[in-house]
């Protein structure tokens, strides 16, 4: 096995979060995701950085 995220398996993925949630909700998982990245690398900065929201 060369990699583990290889665009084959990345686009396996997508299909299968495509029929558990739908288009519909993809924006709003994506914009929760981001949301969570954006809070963990604050914290993992220490800092609390400016909310833009």
């Amino acid at each position: 096995m060369e990699g583990l995220l290889r665009p084959t398996h990345l686009l396996i993925i997508l299909v299968i979060v495509l029929i558990l949630f739908g288009p519909g909700r993809l924006p709003e998982l994506g914009k929760g995701l981001g949301r969570g990245i954006r809070e963990f690398k604050d914290a993992f900065r220490g800092g609390d950085a400016a909310k833009k929201d």
